[in-house]
């Protein structure tokens, strides 16, 4: 078992306060006569009632147990009155003990009320140690309850964030598989059967490509660039020389780690509305710098353009760009921007702004 392993084990915690506490109680017992000049007559006396106060706890422990689940006003009834039947346990066994040992002159007192004071003192002393010890165990015990409510909580957000994140990941490869199949489904009807098995393999590398990256990790900036020029591999069979790609990213930037096929939808929009109508077709340019801790990425087409309504893309204009922005808010948060520019003359520009990050060797 490890250290941390060590220190989170609830019984090695029980055992380590239990002990520590019951031994502070007796050295603080211990320091005070000290104090009166009584000390040598205790050293016996001290090691035996700690040992047993301790031991008796433990049945308030058990009682504590058994009462857990009961309306509060029942526990709260059993810690007063199990701590003070405890007590009395405690300080009939420390009286008897103390005349045992530190007073043997005054055994005959036992079972006077000569001494009302000090037995009325000494059940008060023995009942506030108790009470005392019932409220540090509750107000553990409930502490350590809040806190795996709290990571139970945070578990099952973390499992929901996930959860969204590999759902609005995995839209894209639908959209995208039925676009290719369509174009592969043409070529066939045309009897090309040349083209229609060289985006079958494309495709086929592609998809693997897709699946072995878990849409939870990230992937370096360049990697993502490859699995672009693989996917544009596929769309080339239908545009050929009518598809051009211009590419402009720091060395400092390929190496930026962001989610795996972020960039890809914005491909795809940028083919569908600015290129697939265009007879002349067009270029996607792709630029990534690296600015005051940040991977900015800027990604144009020279297609139309669209009517942007602030940053709201026109309906009609895919579920890519929407969906973009939604994985980064849930990666991110607020420490990232998705800002489309409708201030160009023509074409749509993309500006991402996310947080650089490399990955650590």
């Amino acid at each position: 078992m490890t250290r941390e392993e060590l220190l989170s084990n609830k019984s090695v915690q029980f055992w380590g306060l239990q002990i520590g506490g019951w031994a502070g109680w007796g050295l603080s017992f211990y320091i005070g006569m000290m104090f009166w000049g009584k000390s040598e007559q205790y050293h016996l006396y001290l090691p035996i009632i700690t040992t047993i106060g301790m031991l008796l706890s433990l049945l308030l422990r058990e009682l504590y147990r058994r009462t857990w689940d009961r309306p509060g006003w029942q526990l709260g009834l059993t810690v007063l009155i199990g701590s003070y039947v405890i007590s009395l346990l405690w300080w009939a066994a420390r009286s008897t003990i103390f005349y045992q040992i530190v007073a043997p002159e005054k055994a005959h007192e036992i079972s006077s009320f000569k001494d009302l004071h000090f037995y009325i003192e000494g059940i008060t002393s023995a009942y506030f140690v108790m009470l005392c010890w019932s409220g540090l165990y509750l107000g553990i015990k409930f502490s350590q309850l809040l806190q795996e409510e709290r990571e139970r909580g945070l578990k099952i957000s973390a499992m929901a964030h996930e959860a969204q994140l590999k759902m609005l990941r995995y839209q894209l490869n639908p959209h995208f598989l039925f676009n290719t199949l369509n174009a592969i489904s043409t070529l066939i009807l045309d009897k090309d059967n040349t083209q229609a098995n060289t985006m079958v393999t494309r495709l086929s590398h592609f998809l693997r490509y897709s699946l072995d990256n878990d849409p939870m990790q990230k992937i370096s900036l360049k990697e993502e660039i490859e699995a672009l020029r693989l996917y544009l591999s596929i769309e080339k069979v239908r545009f050929e020389e009518r598809l051009k790609l211009e590419i402009d990213v720091d060395s400092d930037a390929e190496r930026a780690l962001i989610p795996s096929l972020l960039l890809q939808p914005i491909v795809e929009n940028s083919i569908k509305y600015a290129i697939a109508d265009s007879i002349d077709g067009g270029c996607i340019r792709i630029a990534g710098r690296v600015f005051a801790g940040d991977l900015l990425i800027e990604m144009s087409d020279d297609g139309p353009g669209v009517e942007l309504g602030g940053q709201t893309l026109p309906a009609g204009s895919g579920v890519g760009l929407v969906n973009i922005r939604e994985r980064l808010q849930e990666l991110y948060g607020s420490n990232q921007s998705f800002r489309l520019d409708d201030k160009a003359s023509a074409g749509l520009t993309i500006h991402i702004r996310i947080p650089y990050e490399v990955e650590t060797v």
